[in-house]
């Protein structure tokens, strides 16, 4: 039998498929105008419209801390007014006929004093929702770049047995060739024949299928980083910011996740919304002040200045109970809170056990993955000797192939995850972050634009123009 083989994956100029050894550690040369798994998380960072549209959520929640301070601050108002009055009468045995244009203007200042620490609860709460959404934010920023991270592995391992599988069908397609010549002098049956043919097409139905699953790839890859694939460079895993140990990432993870953050700040804003509540049972207090310049109110051509300072003291006594109920309302909101504290705990505390499971995992399946496609390797050479002197037939040839092409592809799938999933401790403890991973970005922060808007007594336009 004519010795067939095995061609080498040709590297095609659109993706680097240095991304196949990057479990090995093996760096090959990669284009200075490369992508690397930095820079397109940093693509990810700057221009992913969820992450951006988490940020607008959160300068939206700032607003709300400028809203309830309005509660320190006078309200001012300027009205006027202008009639037509008609007066028709008898006076002094005189008939008067009278026509006046009364009117007037006046300025008036409210002024609350007291009212049951209303206005502090609220902006306490207010404050509250905003830490609230800026660890959503950090969720969302935890949960694009590991989305980022997982395309760019995506494509690179799609890329990569797409080319094994065409090298395969290339493989097949010679020795198809070789089948039918041994058959027409007799060497093989035409069952052997049928055998490759069988095999080649099975294998070229792979490409079809390889080729749709990378361009799915590139489609969630265009999706999350914004920009098509070109010329990916070896992604690595992110081991450095891996804990040293489960019970280190648990722990990690339970004071710094978001998520958990997040339902604590929940709590602070039910708590803070019960003395609002209870506020409305408080005495009320504010001052007016008032002046007004009247015309012709009684008499055509007079006019006059009024002016007046006056303040109010309002006790609640009984309005019917709603008030009271409003309290046991958000009393009980604030339990329900705290237990939603515990029950986010428990789903970080499980999805850091299921990370790091996967994570070690993947690593022993690279490691089994390397032995098997090794064995194969050794395996088929020696079939294709021992077909060669008879002792093989086609099917045996095809069938060692076949389990070098799988051994080779599950291999490529255990890099791939070896490297997904070393993101995936690091986002589950609640740490992947531009900040903490160092990516070459300018960080986005929150706090610019609270500090710009918190202490805003008038203006409708934005911090950033609009």
């Amino acid at each position: 039998m004519t010795d067939v083989r095995e061609r080498k994956p040709a590297t095609r100029p659109a993706l680097c498929l240095a991304g196949l050894t990057v479990a090995a550690g093996l760096a090959a040369a990669t284009p200075a105008a490369a992508e690397t798994l930095d820079s397109a998380l940093a693509r990810a960072y700057g221009g992913n419209p969820v992450l951006n549209a988490g940020r607008a959520g959160v300068r939206v929640r700032d607003e709300d801390v400028a809203q309830a301070q309005a509660g320190y601050r006078p309200t001012v108002s300027i009205d006027a007014d202008i009639g037509v009055s008609r007066f028709e009468g008898q006076l002094g045995g005189g008939t008067i006929r009278q026509t006046t244009l009364p009117g007037g203007a006046g300025l008036t200042v409210n002024q609350t004093l007291f009212n049951g620490f209303q206005t502090d609860n609220r902006t306490r709460g207010a404050e509250s929702r905003v830490f609230q959404e800026r660890e959503t934010l950090r969720f969302t920023e935890l949960s694009t770049l590991f989305n980022a991270a997982q395309a760019y592995m995506n494509v690179l391992s799609d890329t990569a047995s797409l080319e094994l599988r065409r090298n395969n069908v290339e493989v097949l397609e010679e020795q198809l060739r070789q089948t039918r010549d041994r058959f027409n002098v007799g060497e093989v049956t035409r069952t052997d024949v049928a055998q490759a043919e069988a095999r080649l097409a099975g294998a070229r139905s792979d490409v079809s299928a390889a080729e749709a699953q990378l361009r799915a790839s590139i489609g969630i890859y265009r999706q999350v980083i914004g920009v098509e694939p070109r010329q990916l460079a070896p992604g690595r895993p992110l081991d450095r910011f891996v804990p040293a140990s489960l019970n280190t990432a648990i722990d990690i993870g339970l004071k710094e996740h978001p998520q958990i953050l997040s339902a604590m700040h929940a709590v602070d804003f039910a708590e803070a919304q019960v003395k609002v509540a209870e506020g409305i049972l408080y005495p009320q207090v504010a001052l007016q002040g008032a002046v007004n310049q009247r015309y012709d109110q009684q008499l055509a051509g007079s006019n006059g200045v009024t002016a007046a300072i006056v303040g109010r003291v309002s006790i609640p006594i009984f309005q019917g109970g709603a008030e009271y109920s409003a309290i046991r309302q958000a009393k009980e909101t604030v339990g329900q809170a705290r237990i939603q504290v515990e029950q986010v705990r428990d789903q970080i505390r499980s999805a850091i056990v299921s990370a790091w499971g996967q994570l070690e995992a993947a690593k022993a399946r690279v490691i089994a993955s390397q032995a098997q496609v090794q064995a194969n390797e050794v395996a088929l050479n020696g079939v294709r000797e021992e077909a060669r002197v008879g002792q093989r037939t086609t099917l045996d040839v095809l069938n060692a192939q076949q389990e070098l092409l799988n051994a080779r592809v599950n291999l490529i799938l255990a890099q791939r995850d070896r490297v997904i999933f070393s993101y995936g401790v690091v986002q589950a403890v609640g740490r992947l972050t531009a900040r903490f991973i160092s990516l070459p970005v300018s960080a986005y922060s929150a706090k610019t634009h609270f500090d710009q808007v918190k202490d805003l007594w008038y203006g409708v336009g934005t911090p950033d123009g609009r």
